[in-house]
């Protein structure tokens, strides 16, 4: 393995958004540095099941506003 080519690997404190911490190896920051977590699978709806909440709604009711369903498949 090459020498001084990898960066730092040191012990930070992780605080997650329900303010509980732990202590882990990382390269980011500096050694005892805090990483305050805004989003974590405790609170991100694609680790929790929940559901966004889309004010314009997503691409089939944007195309169903814009064409108002008159456009049908015949066979």
């Amino acid at each position: 393995m090459k020498q001084e080519i990898h960066p730092a690997y040191h012990t930070i404190n992780v605080v997650m958004t329900d303010g509980t911490t732990f202590e882990t190896r990382s390269t980011w920051g500096s050694e005892g540095d805090t990483m305050t977590l805004e989003v974590d699978p405790k609170s991100h709806p694609a680790w929790t099941g929940g559901t966004r909440n889309l004010l314009e709604g997503g691409r089939v009711s944007r195309f169903k506003k814009k064409f108002g369903g008159g456009l049908t498949l015949k066979k």
